[in-house]
């Protein structure tokens, strides 16, 4: 049987160019989850016309789900890809890491634009995080992308309008 994410990407592929894969996730109840995005935002009806287009293609190359489900990525898209850190430099991510540094795996701070190349095959990278809230101290930390468990963009959400 095909790779259903590559059969999903090839598929979306040629509706239109702009739209990416971010993610095909089966989930409990045969529930098949696609995430697409694009560079200004997906629309519902990219959601609309994907759907409909898998519909039939996962009805030809029969694969088994019950209901499918397609949607944009949200405010907390996954990272999944060296593609999409690069897209998001200078944004504020979360990464998981697959082993601790100083007993912690988790950490959300600001992705750095420059990447330190020790290994030529593999690329490190900073993440600037606040050690301390009330003082403000922060730390860098340095990982490689195979050091990645997770990485998901974390952004700061004002709910309290202009006036503060």
């Amino acid at each position: 049987m095909t790779d259903l994410f590559e059969l999903t990407q090839s598929a979306i592929a040629g509706i239109d160019a702009d739209i990416e894969l971010v993610d095909v996730e089966r989930a409990a109840l045969g529930l098949l989850v696609v995430t697409i995005d694009k560079p200004e935002g997906i629309k519902i009806e990219d959601c609309e016309q994907v759907s409909r287009l898998l519909s039939r293609v996962y009805e030809v190359e029969e694969i088994d789900y019950k209901r499918l489900e397609v949607g944009s990525p949200g405010v907390d898209r996954p990272l999944k890809t060296l593609q999409d850190l690069n897209r998001f430099v200078g944004q504020q991510i979360q990464i998981k890491l697959y082993n601790a540094i100083d007993n912690q795996k988790v950490f959300s701070g600001v992705y750095e634009a420059d990447a330190i190349v020790e290994d030529p095959n593999e690329a490190a990278f900073r993440l600037t995080y606040t050690v301390n809230n009330k003082n403000k101290t922060s730390q860098t930390i340095q990982f490689a992308f195979s050091d990645l468990e997770k990485a998901k963009l974390d952004p700061v959400l004002d709910f309290k309008g202009k006036n503060k």
